[in-house]
């Protein structure tokens, strides 16, 4: 392999999505899992559950692009693409847009559901795993949006000390 101009070999030797403070395996799992039950249930009855499957299905594909982008380092070969502002507008959007489906799937569960019944429990359960995956995409937004502004250089711990102790 050879290095590009400013990368090190600890640049190359990192984890894939560790670099910039993202962690995709939450995300992926749980969203599987959300995607998982509603799809056990008769979803295509009820418009929000329509919804909770989009963003649920849409989501974790788009996920495991960008992981297998980072996972075989084609990021490096697209040095220009801003990959850390890409991927805060990625997180961004995808809280949002499971903040929705979680609102959307906890909302519909008493209207469509017979409390105690195995769909009523498998609604619950995705609009539970629907919340987790939505601190999930947040605590990576959160992470990516640091990596992305540069948490921990600015002007005063950048400097050399010069030589003067």
């Amino acid at each position: 392999m050879f290095l590009m101009a400013g990368e090190t070999e600890a640049d190359i030797m990192e984890t894939p999505g560790e670099e910039q403070g993202v962690e995709w395996r939450p995300g992926a799992v749980l969203g599987l899992l959300v995607w998982a039950l509603i799809a056990d249930t008769p979803y295509h009855l009820y418009p929000a559950y329509g919804w909770v499957m989009f963003v649920a299905v849409f989501l974790w594909l788009v996920t495991i692009v960008f992981f297998i982008i980072y996972l075989f380092q084609l990021h490096m070969k697209l040095y220009m693409v801003p990959w850390p502002l890409v991927l805060m507008i990625f997180f961004v959007a995808a809280t949002i847009l499971y903040i929705t489906a979680f609102i959307a799937c906890a909302a519909a569960v008493d209207l469509t559901s017979l409390r105690g019944s195995r769909p009523y429990n498998q609604r619950s359960a995705a609009s539970f795993f629907a919340c987790l995956v939505m601190i999930a995409y947040g605590v990576s937004a959160f992470f990516s949006f640091q990596a992305w502004r540069g948490v921990g250089s600015n002007a005063a711990t950048s400097q050399m000390a010069g030589g003067y102790s």
